[in-house]
């Protein structure tokens, strides 16, 4: 398929805040699912690696009640975290996943959020990872895995979608072994229930504003006559329905 990288400087900025608005019950749910992997070292700084419009590092940033660091390669996602996404303990960096502008030891914690498919190297940068935790300290990649998809709302509209991310994402061996290679050590995974809107109308209209990436690989008729289904069973809805999915969150530990 020779799938391109995604430019958030061009594209995904616009819409991504209000597209990926977190709900609250999907905010109590992520920061519970954060704690319990968390690990029992305490934690005073945690990285936010690819932290986008800053949609988890205030989340971090208060449920540890320590300093956040967002790192995010796109100046127009950093620009939008910093004017909508604002918080006393939070900071937004420039930097990305394989060269991130930390000193060594210096997290206690580091999240990557639907960031690993979108990491060109992964291997250097488990490495990266690797050298800014301190020994001890975990790693939690929320991601999709090639070999675990979900029965997502998505795939119905957009069939095509789900032959993207089986190609997108990686599988949960894959994604353990790169670890491993660099001295982490799988410390567990879980699902976490996701609600992505209180009603397929709600979620159209976060579709509307195109803030997914997997929406930049298809075509625009694919895209067109997805949210013209989406919409005429919108019409027809009189039992608005929340729009929910589990959603896989790993963990590794710095060894």
């Amino acid at each position: 398929m020779g799938l391109q990288r995604v430019d958030y400087d061009r594209t995904q900025h616009a819409g991504y805040a209000k597209g990926r608005r977190l709900l609250p019950s999907s905010r109590r749910n992520w920061s519970r699912a954060f704690r319990g992997l968390a690990g029992d070292r305490p934690i005073a700084r945690v990285a936010d690696v690819g932290s986008g419009t800053g949609r988890f590092t205030p989340v971090l940033a208060e449920e540890f009640a320590a300093e956040a660091v967002g790192v995010e390669p796109s100046a127009r996602m950093r620009e939008v975290a910093c004017a909508e996404s604002a918080h006393p303990l939070v900071t937004y960096v420039a930097g990305s996943a394989a060269d991130l502008p930390l000193d060594d030891a210096s997290a206690d914690l580091a999240l990557m959020f639907l960031v690993w498919h979108h990491v060109p190297d992964r291997p250097a940068a488990a490495r990266e990872l690797a050298r800014v935790l301190a020994p001890g300290a975990r790693l939690l990649i929320a991601t999709t895995l090639a070999d675990r998809l979900k029965d997502l709302l998505l795939y119905r509209y957009f069939p095509r979608t789900r032959a993207i991310d089986a190609e997108v994402f990686p599988t949960f061996a894959e994604t353990v072994d790169v670890f491993a290679e660099a001295g982490y050590a799988h410390s567990g995974l879980v699902e976490v229930h996701h609600r992505s809107a209180d009603s397929l109308a709600e979620y159209t209209g976060r579709q509307r504003l195109r803030a997914l990436s997997v929406y930049e690989h298809l075509t625009d008729d694919e895209y067109r006559d997805g949210l013209a289904a989406m919409e005429a069973d919108v019409a027809a809805e009189t039992d608005p329905r929340p729009v929910e999915s589990e959603c896989d969150l790993l963990a590794f530990t710095r060894l």
